[in-house]
């Protein structure tokens, strides 16, 4: 106890976290915020069915674009221990390995991508409406894709190097050019549900190349060459491809729960589907936010592991963990007690109001037990421990697959609790496997 109290009173830390962590948290707010501007701007057109359209085409985007979040993940472990040896000929490797990945894996995914979003419909049985407005939210969504996966890596490899201003330049631009052409798409010029998506295909592709020209001169920092023979070899692609695919397979499995879950929802009816979206941008703004520690202690934590600086990587989780629970707390509140004027904002269609209003408690509920899997995802991210993420990533919805049965005949109140239960599980799996590793100082051991 007394060491954890010395490592919270290490001011030096508490700089460290939040030189990281504010830019980060300032910037992936404006994620949930798009889609908070999605769903006010299209919750205030007159049918359900087009915010219904919107939260569940955006979904589908999502289930394909976040499979991919291993591009960040990965390299924001490999650059942050590399940037500890100081190693700038290892960054300069990974930074173009990943946006070598990232339009590699675009050119599949928009191959594959509207085939499997006819199989998704099907499942979901919308009504007509619904699925006409889908698929063509969708389609457009899919030109963006590229830019969102490059932007995916800039943003892992910035963050690596402890540089937090790029992503948030990167992250604010893409979202603020969102918000602004979201505005006067869906409601200047009236192109409704389309237009929501034709802004964000533009929005991806500002803030992917804003991200290319900055990456010079953080480079800058880190004196080396790029070993162009080196790209040929399988053995310079094999760490981070087998991060990649552990991550990848992570991934896979959390946005299938969330997928699940906007299909169940879906089979509920339109209001309810519409007022799942409007809950869910709540949680988006809450994991955005803890994402901003999580962030911190991605690049901290690699960076002390590269270095092997066992005190830096134990006093750099306490400080997270506590600021992440004072977080987590003020979320909770905030929507126990204004959770109603957080729908409100959204739309002004009273079935979805009155729908939304009561599964708030759920909501509120959220942060608390999320917080913890956000955390640990960022040690393990910094570690390059994906297998262990991934492992972890399995059970827990091979744990939950018996409650989410269980639980269907409650309807959309047993949809959200298998959610949480889900939330749990998650926290619960991968704090027992970073026990074990700590008690064999496998952290150490199993840096690349």
């Amino acid at each position: 106890m007394s060491n954890l109290i010395a490592d919270w009173r290490d001011r030096p830390t508490h700089r460290r976290v939040w030189a990281l962590a504010a830019p980060m948290i300032l910037s992936n707010i404006s994620v949930p915020l798009v889609a908070l501007v999605d769903s006010t701007v299209i919750g205030h057109l007159p049918h359900a069915h087009q915010l219904g359209a919107v939260a569940v085409g955006a979904s589908l985007y999502t289930f394909l674009a976040w499979a991919m979040g291993f591009l960040r993940m990965g390299s924001t472990g490999f650059a942050a221990q590399a940037a500890g040896r100081g190693d700038g000929a290892a960054l300069r490797q990974i930074l173009l390995q990943g946006l070598l990945l990232a339009m590699g894996l675009a050119v599949v995914l928009g191959a594959v991508g509207v085939p499997l979003s006819g199989v998704a419909l099907h499942f979901m049985q919308p009504s007509a409406e619904l699925d006409q407005m889908t698929r063509e939210f969708f389609h457009t969504r899919l030109f963006g894709l590229p830019a969102a996966l490059a932007s995916y890596a800039l943003v892992g490899w910035f963050l690596g190097t402890q540089n937090a201003r790029a992503p948030l330049v990167i992250l604010l631009s893409t979202n603020l050019v969102n918000i602004a052409l979201n505005l006067w798409f869906v409601l200047g010029l009236e192109w409704g549900v389309v237009g929501a998506a034709r802004a964000s295909v533009i929005a991806e592709w500002t803030g992917a190349l804003i991200g290319l020209l900055m990456t010079r001169q953080a480079l800058r920092a880190y004196p080396g060459h790029i070993a162009w023979a080196a790209l040929g070899w399988w053995r310079s692609w094999r760490p981070l491809l087998a991060v990649n695919r552990d991550i990848f397979i992570r991934s896979l499995a959390l946005q299938s729960v969330f997928f699940l879950i906007t299909v169940q929802g879906a089979r509920l009816g339109d209001a309810t589907v519409a007022a799942n979206a409007l809950l869910l941008n709540g949680l988006l703004l809450t994991a955005h936010a803890l994402d901003g520690l999580a962030h911190a202690v991605e690049a901290l934590c690699g960076h002390a592991i590269g270095a092997r600086d066992r005190d830096a990587l134990r006093r750099s989780l306490v400080v997270a963990c506590g600021w992440s629970l004072l977080a987590s707390l003020g979320f909770a509140v905030l929507f126990l007690f204004a959770g109603h004027l957080f729908i409100e904002m959204q739309t002004d269609i009273a079935s979805v109001r009155e729908t939304a209003f009561i599964y708030l408690p759920y909501l509120a509920a959220l942060p608390l037990i999320a917080v913890w899997s956000y955390l640990l995802d960022g040690l393990f991210i910094g570690a390059t421990r994906a297998r262990e993420m991934r492992n972890g990533m399995l059970l827990t919805v091979a744990l939950l697959v018996p409650f989410g049965w269980a639980l269907q005949g409650l309807g959309n109140h047993g949809l959200w609790i298998t959610f949480l239960v889900f939330m749990l599980l998650r926290s619960l799996t991968l704090g027992a496997i970073a026990w074990r590793l700590r008690r064999n100082d496998g952290w150490f051991a199993g840096a690349h």
